[in-house]
């Protein structure tokens, strides 16, 4: 996804697409459009919102069917500000093809191998393929760097099923949802200085909360709203399959 660029060009030409209807739910979740034009030798380019999505092994029209999550539990794993998408999933794992099962596997056991020896908990053990953190909880910026679907889908893949954040690149927050992978919750107070990796936790989604059972304290989140049918349905498609806005693939 591009928020803006620009190349070489020689005409004096403007292309502007259409925005999608936006009597069409879906994408007023995720509106999308486009403008090309040129002049004086350069051409910008402009997208906002656009949104690309790379299959999984997983069938998202299996996932379609599951009921809206009420809650997650689990251990959490503790990560502070900036975490970038290299430290997510460095790009020299991007050849994994996730519609392949075998590779979808194989990029979730790379899941936050980037990060520095700093933390000397690692996401996954030595020698496992998942994670037993079920919950990341981030500082600011989240998913910021480079813009790689496989950042949340390799997440999704090692088990992790929620990111709480106390802020998003926006990119990675919308290829969250895009992809159904995990659920890109934020928090309304600075949970990585509040929580430890280890902590059991839980996240209740209809109350928009998040309890720390290792120290008894609940904490507010922001709530997730219209995008989480989206995510509970397996990702943008998936959704809009289920819905009726584009035909089933059977």
């Amino acid at each position: 996804m591009v928020t803006a660029s620009s190349i070489s060009f020689g005409a004096n030409t403007t292309f502007t697409s259409s925005p999608i209807p936006k009597t069409k739910p879906l994408f007023n979740l995720i509106p999308h459009s486009l403008k090309f034009t040129t002049g004086n030798g350069r051409a910008a380019v402009t997208f906002q919102r656009a949104v690309s999505v790379i299959p999984k092994a997983t069938s998202a029209d299996s996932r379609a069917t599951k009921e809206p999550t009420a809650t997650f539990h689990g251990l959490c794993y503790v990560v502070g500000d900036n975490i970038d998408t290299d430290q997510i999933i460095p790009a020299e794992y991007l050849t994994l093809v996730p519609s392949n099962p075998d590779e979808y596997e194989k990029l979730g056991s790379y899941a936050l191998i980037g990060l520095p020896a700093t933390y000397t908990t690692r996401f996954i053990d030595e020698n496992e393929t998942k994670t037993k953190y079920k919950i990341i909880i981030a500082g600011g910026n989240f998913g910021c760097g480079s813009s790689r679907e496989h950042a949340p889908v390799a997440l999704g893949a090692a088990g992790c099923s929620a990111v709480v954040a106390e802020s998003y690149a926006r990119i990675f927050f919308r290829n969250s949802v895009a992809t159904g992978e995990i659920y890109p919750l934020e928090s309304e107070a600075r949970l990585c200085e509040e929580c430890s990796t280890g902590d059991v936790v839980t996240i209740e989604m209809a109350e928009s909360r998040l309890i720390n059972h290792t120290t008894g304290k609940e904490y507010k989140l922001k709530p997730i709203g219209d995008l989480g049918p989206v995510i509970d349905a397996g990702g943008i498609f998936a959704y809009a399959r289920k819905t009726g806005m584009i035909a089933s693939r059977y």
